[in-house]
């Protein structure tokens, strides 16, 4: 076990949602030079003819948004650990030319991971119809509620092409900004935020793995609080019969962390709109989303699409467990093949 943090955090990410209503300084919006910028980059890596896995930022050359992109990965390391970027000009191309967007811009600021047993490092996150109840299905694949939690990187960035009908909030909420709380509130309970939890790998463990691992919420080291939380992947290794049961306590904290983060003094809560991004620091920064009601149209249907990055240079978390993204297994469907299938078939 790392050492205990007992002390709170001071620092930039130590934010709550309320002070951030009258700080605009998380928000960007991009100028129109930095948006030619961008499109001259997609022109170009298109022209080059090579696959958008096989890009580097060599193919993708952002010379006018350089200085703006830096200064995202210093508030993301450094300061409150998210950026929210708007103006991209979705409405201009399609989902492809969308998709190769946000790629190119993921370029500049690290490495994309698999986000699913099938590979996938571009996620596309889209109601399928899928089941919510079935154990295997992931819950971004539908419109239910996602409650705050963490992804499987060091950096999310998530870009809205199409908004649903209505719902879907985005709601951040500070890591630091939490566990200052639970320190305050509950100090009995910080020293299990550093003991190992077990949690679900929700059906996409690779051959040979157990369908669960564990892993604790919180480590402290070199003088930086890693925060990994996903409340539904503990809860439902409660579902394995060798997974040992709940204590009250640990029932007690994991029902405490999502208390504090639905506070709506504690997170911070946008509608994404179409061109709209939120970069996440993962460490820094849980995220959910509340649900949503879709249109019946396929074509119509809100779609975001979402990289996990290993980032470059400093701002790497240096944590081999959530830079690794999901290994890939054989024989399981993409996130483009599933949305095409229900898209034909003329559902969700």
């Amino acid at each position: 076990m790392s050492d205990v943090l007992r002390e709170p955090l001071v620092t930039p990410a130590a934010w709550r949602g309320a002070d951030l209503q009258q700080d605009a300084r998380w928000l960007y919006r991009l100028a129109s030079e930095e948006v030619a910028d961008l499109e001259n980059a997609l022109g170009r890596a298109k022209a080059g003819g090579r696959s958008m896995a096989d890009l580097t930022r060599a193919d993708f050359p952002l010379p006018i948004l350089a200085p703006a992109i830096a200064r995202w990965m210093d508030q993301l390391q450094n300061g409150r650990g998210f950026v929210n970027v708007k103006g991209i000009p979705v409405e201009r191309y399609d989902d492809a030319d969308v998709a190769l967007l946000h790629w190119g811009l993921g370029l500049h600021m690290g490495t994309a991971v698999s986000q699913n047993a099938a590979g996938d490092v571009l996620g596309h996150v889209r109601d399928t119809g899928a089941d919510p109840h079935d154990s295997s299905v992931r819950l971004y694949k539908t419109r239910v509620d996602l409650g705050f939690h963490s992804d499987g990187s060091d950096l999310v960035a998530l870009l809205c092409i199409r908004q649903g009908r209505s719902g879907g909030e985005n709601r951040l909420v500070s890591t630091a900004s939490l566990y200052n709380q639970i320190l305050r509130r509950r100090p009995d309970l910080i020293s299990l935020l550093y003991q190992p939890f077990h949690w679900d790998r929700n059906d996409e463990q690779a051959e040979g793995q157990d369908p669960y691992f564990q892993l604790p919420i919180c480590r402290w080291h070199d003088g930086r609080l890693t925060f990994f939380y996903i409340p539904w992947y503990i809860r439902k290794a409660q579902r394995h019969p060798d997974v040992p049961r709940f204590t009250p306590e640990q029932e007690a904290l994991l029902d405490l962390i999502d208390e504090i983060a639905a506070e709506p003094a504690m997170h911070v809560e946008m509608r994404l709109e179409p061109g709209e991004v939120n970069y996440l620091k993962n460490n820094a920064v849980l995220h959910a989303r509340t649900e949503y009601v879709d249109f019946e149209e396929p074509r119509r249907k809100g779609h975001l699409v979402r990289l996990w990055l290993t980032a470059h240079g400093e701002c790497a978390d240096g944590d081999a467990f959530v830079q690794q993204g999901i290994p890939a297994k054989q024989g399981v469907v993409s996130d483009a093949e599933e949305i095409a299938a229900a898209g034909a078939h003329g559902s969700g």
